[in-house]
C-alpha cells in the first residue's frame, strides 16, 4: 500500500482553477482501482492519496499526469508499507 502526500507550490487560488481537471484524473484512477482513498491536508497545505500496492514507478508515472504536478502546483512524495494491523472492519486493508 501506498500513501502520497501532496504539497501545494502556488496560491490556493492557483490550486483552485486546476481542481476540477485534479478531480478528474481522480476519478480515473479510483475507476482503475489505483487509489483507495483521498482528501485535502488540514489545514489546507496539500492532499493525500492511499494507494494499493503494486509497482511504484506506475504509482509516480500516473502522480506526474496529476494537473497540480503536471502544472508545477503541487509536488508529492509516496511512502510504501505493509499494513500489519488494523482495526476491526479494516482487515481488507491488510491485502492490499
Amino acid at each position: 500500500m501506498f500513501i502520497v502526500l501532496l504539497t501545494y507550490q502556488k496560491p490556493l487560488a492557483e490550486i483552485d482553477r486546476l481542481m476540477s481537471k485534479h478531480v478528474a484524473w481522480l476519478k480515473g484512477h479510483y475507476a482503475s482501482g489505483l487509489f483507495i482513498a483521498s482528501g485535502r491536508r488540514v489545514p489546507r497545505s496539500g492532499g493525500v492519496i492511499l494507494a494499493r500496492s503494486g509497482n511504484a514507478d506506475a504509482l509516480r508515472a500516473a502522480m506526474l499526469d496529476d494537473p497540480f504536478v503536471a502544472h508545477d502546483a503541487a509536488t508529492f512524495e509516496i511512502v510504501e508499507f505493509t499494513p500489519s494491523m488494523t482495526a476491526p472492519g479494516a482487515e481488507v486493508f491488510k491485502l492490499l
